[in-house]
């Protein structure tokens, strides 16, 4: 599989990880107040900063209020085909708007499968990368979200505010 590598560093918003393969980004941990949490994580990888710096750079504008374009090799090679069907419409969101569940369980063909969705959501080890807080309820309401509820709320924030 080759080396894996991580890196650790402050936002704004608190402490964030970044993990990759030798192909590509595997994973983004969301901010925390405690970075002890994010070492707990990256145990058993190598530390390589400058691997990490120009998507390090990419997020540190986005939580400056940044319109980024996200746009590094990933490795998800271990998503399922629904799970990467619906990644793919995710990653379709334009910056600072929303969709449901219901419309991208439509978009991948499978107009009942909105839970299911939502799972696939779940599992999304790319938040911000592959933006799984841009999909909300028919409702109107958040959802859940990895990060929670307030940290989605924060994201659209930023990004609304400068679409």
């Amino acid at each position: 599989m080759g080396k894996r590598v991580y890196s650790i560093f402050k936002t704004k918003f608190g402490w964030m990880g970044l993990m990759a393969s030798n192909i590509g980004l595997t994973r983004v941990i969301l901010p925390q107040p405690d970075k002890k949490n994010i070492f707990k994580m990256v145990q058993g990888l190598v530390r390589d900063d400058k691997c990490f710096e120009k998507i390090k750079n990419s997020l540190m504008n986005y939580f400056e209020g940044k319109k980024v374009e996200f746009d590094y090799p990933i490795d998800v090679r271990s998503a399922t085909a629904f799970e990467n069907k619906v990644w793919e419409v995710t990653c379709s969101i334009p910056y600072g708007e929303v969709r449901s569940y219901q419309f991208i369980a439509e978009k991948i063909g499978s107009p009942k499968a909105f839970r299911a969705v939502g799972q696939a959501l779940k599992k999304n080890p790319l938040p911000i990368i592959i933006p799984c807080h841009r999909v909300i309820r028919s409702d109107g309401k958040s959802g859940g979200f990895l990060g929670g509820i307030e940290m989605k709320k924060n994201l659209l924030r930023l990004e609304h505010n400068r679409s």
